[in-house]
């Protein structure tokens, strides 16, 4: 099996699930319990690929100057500084770790 066969099946797997979504009736998920867990399955997939994304490097565990920018834009977006702040403040944290070591 080629890379270009995994991509056409992965394409075909994408496109089959999308139409399935179209099946689910509109009641269904207007009920409380699915639209909770849709909710929350959103924010569990945000946080898990924030974490990949900050601690690792291939296979393996990465602690560098990321950590302490993502806590810092954390910190700051939980007291509900604008956005913009947030994401230019992490950055001069993980730039000035950078710079320091």
């Amino acid at each position: 099996m080629t890379l270009w066969h995994v991509i056409l099946l992965a394409t075909a797997a994408t496109l089959a699930l999308k139409l399935a979504g179209h099946l689910v009736p509109a009641g269904f998920l207007e009920r409380e319990r699915p639209a909770r867990i849709a909710d929350l399955l959103t924010v569990a997939l945000l946080a898990a690929l924030i974490a990949v994304q900050t601690l690792g490097a291939g296979q393996s565990l990465v602690v560098d100057a990321r950590v302490p920018a993502v806590i810092v834009a954390a910190a700051l977006y939980a007291v509900r500084t604008p956005f913009i702040v947030v994401v230019a403040v992490a950055a001069l944290v993980a730039a000035g770790i950078r710079l320091i070591t």
